[in-house]
Order: C-alpha cells, then structure tokens, then sequence
C-alpha cells in the first residue's frame, strides 16, 4: 500500500470530453467515497509512475490499496464503492474540462466509448 495516496480513487483522463462528463458522473453517485484525479494533473503523472503502467493512458482506472482496475475490469469495483456504506472522505470537486474541440467529435466519443470494452486491466500493488 502506498502511504502517501489516498484510495479509493478514480484516474481519468482530464483531456477527454467522454472521460470528462463520466468522472463528473461517477464524483456525482460517489458522493465523496472516491478522489478523482486526472491523467494529466501532477498528481495523476505521480500514480501513474508510482502505481500504474505504459497502458495507464488507454483507460481510466479505480485504484485501492490492494489493486489498479483500468477499463472494463474496473466497472465492479467502481459500482461496488458507490453503494458501499463507507462514510464520505473526499469532498466533492468541480472537475475542469481541458479538451479541445475534438474531443468532442462523434469520432472521439465511439473511439473512447469502444476502448473502455475492449481494454481491461489490473494491477497488483505492492508495499
């Protein structure tokens, strides 16, 4: 377990308007149980080296202290702490938009939407 992360977590990517308006979604039903944070934020490079892999930009991931879930295979575990009865410890955040008009495209959204079915990933974190 990593003593300087909080978990549970959500990594997305804060560049993607899809990626955007799910992590917005999911902070919404989560009510305070999990921390967002940005593939591209300072601390979102920092899990990457620390935690995740090359892969950690194809997906978004759900991190505890035990394992990384990236795309399909984080769907569970996303579910499963939304209606868990863990008391909030994160408060709820604004979360910015930083895409350009393409993210936005039709073409965007399905190669976005088609890449959470096919890319599914865990990791086993270590002490």
């Amino acid at each position: 377990m990593r003593n300087d992360i909080d978990f549970p977590l959500v990594v997305f990517d804060n560049q993607c308007y899809l990626c955007v308006k799910f992590a917005k979604f999911v902070d919404f039903f989560a009510r305070g149980k999990m921390r967002m944070v940005g593939h591209y934020t300072k601390e979102g490079e920092s899990i990457r080296e620390k935690i995740l892999d090359e892969s950690a930009l194809e997906m978004f991931w759900v991190i505890d202290e035990k394992k990384a879930y990236g795309g399909r295979s984080a769907l569970l575990p996303l579910i499963k702490t939304i209606f868990s009865n863990k008391s909030k410890k994160f408060p709820t955040m604004g979360i910015d938009e930083q895409c350009s008009q393409d993210c936005k495209s039709v073409k965007a959204v399905f190669v976005r939407s088609t890449s959470l079915i096919s890319n599914s990933k865990i990791i086993k974190i270590s002490d």
